[in-house]
């Protein structure tokens, strides 16, 4: 009774897409069943934690093969989320979770929705004639994956581009930093470290390249990503700012993957989401869901002479052996 559909209501399917992705997570909706209920109608009607508690309900009667988000997606017009639109799914995903917890009223329930979700990177910018440096902590909700180098050059696995991403980078010419111990601009080195892993890992692929025309095109080369991810193995020693504890959970499993076919202009969200009670795949294409193989989810890997292609663009790892 779990694979319910969500019917299209007109270029929804990214919608409804990371619904399913958020609504398949056993420890989301835990958190989701223990909300304060809004006292009036009208705050019922606009409140977006509520409204997805009132389909996952919906959902789970298991009398239809699909049901129809329409009182949740009135509910996120109200919010400035427009309807009948194309959405960026990264950036839809972002504004889902930024109003979910914005609207939990309990503190504890907003600090398990961060627990859940919130990835803390170490950010470093140190002067390369001197000893100044300056670090700050910043929390991200996905990490944003290059899959292309500075060169343009292909990055072959989704390691490369973890390990990419965290590489530092130096300021020289034009980028270069006021240093205030130098008193002039320098060169600097730019780093991130990872200091702390949620227990569902959102990964963003950039797959969808800006070029100086302002036009956007669509990097649909072959990228593969592992079932099980250790990020102790992809990553060194300088490129990590947390104890032994806490390293010894960054131990992942595949839970989902949001796919996006056709181009940048015209194109179509699906979610591939491993059940978390049978451990089977299953394809989430709006209305319709329906058991698939490992070797399905392969499938968007991407492959460079299919730019219509269906291509892997948000993947969620879940902890293997969460605290």
């Amino acid at each position: 009774t779990e694979a319910i559909g969500l019917y299209n209501l007109g270029q929804s399917c990214c919608l409804n897409s990371l619904l399913q992705v958020f609504l398949m997570n056993i420890r989301f909706t835990r958190i989701l069943r223990r909300i304060t209920v809004p006292s009036s109608p009208v705050q019922r009607r606009s409140n977006v934690p509520y409204q997805m508690l009132l389909l996952l309900e919906k959902m789970q009667c298991g009398k239809c093969k699909a049901v129809g988000p329409t009182d949740l997606a009135c509910c996120l017009s109200e919010h400035r989320v427009k309807l009948f639109v194309q959405h960026d799914a990264a950036q839809l995903f972002l504004t889902l979770w930024n109003l979910l917890k914005k609207q939990m009223k309990k503190p504890e329930l907003v600090e398990e929705l961060s627990d859940l979700y919130t990835i803390c990177i170490q950010e470093c910018v140190a002067c390369q004639k001197c000893s100044f440096e300056r670090k700050s902590n910043s929390t991200m909700l996905t990490l944003p994956l290059p899959v292309l180098d500075a060169n343009s050059h292909r990055l072959k696995t989704l390691e490369d581009c973890l390990q990419y991403f965290f590489h530092p980078e130096e300021l020289t010419g034009q980028n270069m930093c006021f240093c205030q111990q130098c008193g002039r601009k320098t060169a600097f080195l730019q780093s991130m470290k990872l200091v702390h892993l949620p227990q569902t890992l959102a990964l963003h692929l950039k797959r969808f390249c800006f070029e100086r025309s302002s036009h956007t095109h669509k990097l649909s080369h072959y990228l593969p990503f592992p079932q099980e991810l250790d990020l102790r193995e992809v990553l060194t020693e300088s490129q990590c700012q947390a104890d032994d504890s806490e390293k010894a959970t960054w131990q992942y499993e595949l839970f989902a993957v949001v796919a996006h076919s056709g181009s940048t202009s015209c194109g179509h969200y699906c979610a591939y989401i491993r059940s978390l009670t049978d451990c089977k795949w299953y394809c989430f294409n709006d209305s319709e869901v329906c058991q698939v193989s490992w070797d399905d989810v392969k499938c968007t890997y991407g492959h460079s002479s299919l730019y219509w292609g269906e291509t892997a663009y948000l993947l969620f790892y879940m902890k293997k052996h969460p605290q």
